[in-house]
């Protein structure tokens, strides 16, 4: 019983470990991220639920191996606390390159787009950006 414990413990500290190495070479200097964000306003509906367990599994899925890592945030509040939320959702991908990115989506463009009704009405803002710090 001991044996297993300290190998549950040792896979447990490993898969921690490999996770934040993961992270960290998502925000290595140079590294292209692709930001996806959508804006609140009236009418405007958004599925955190349908985005984290679906699509954007899809999404890295379909990336494969150029996809280095994503992330997903959920607005929560704007400049001030009583000021409306400016952005319900905000994902994004990190890529070694604009060439791998390219790669990735090109042939992915169609399904993914078509996946966007699933889950809100909002037509999305994308911002690709290299990683300076």
């Amino acid at each position: 019983m001991k044996k297993l414990l300290t190998l549950i413990f040792a896979l447990a500290i490993f898969a921690l470990s490999s996770q934040t190495m993961a992270q960290e070479n998502m925000h290595q200097e140079g590294m292209i991220k692709i930001s996806i964000i959508y804006p609140n306003g009236e009418g405007k509906t958004f599925d955190m639920d349908y985005y984290q367990e679906k699509h954007m599994p899809m999404v890295a899925e379909l990336f494969g191996e150029a996809l280095v890592g994503y992330g997903i945030e959920q607005g929560i509040g704007g400049r001030t606390p009583d000021a409306p939320v400016p952005y319900l959702a905000m994902g994004y991908f990190y890529f070694k390159s604009v060439e791998e990115f390219g790669a990735a989506m090109g042939p992915n463009a169609l399904k993914i787009r078509e996946d966007i009704p699933n889950y809100t009405n909002i037509e999305p803002e994308v911002l690709v950006s290299r990683v300076i710090k």
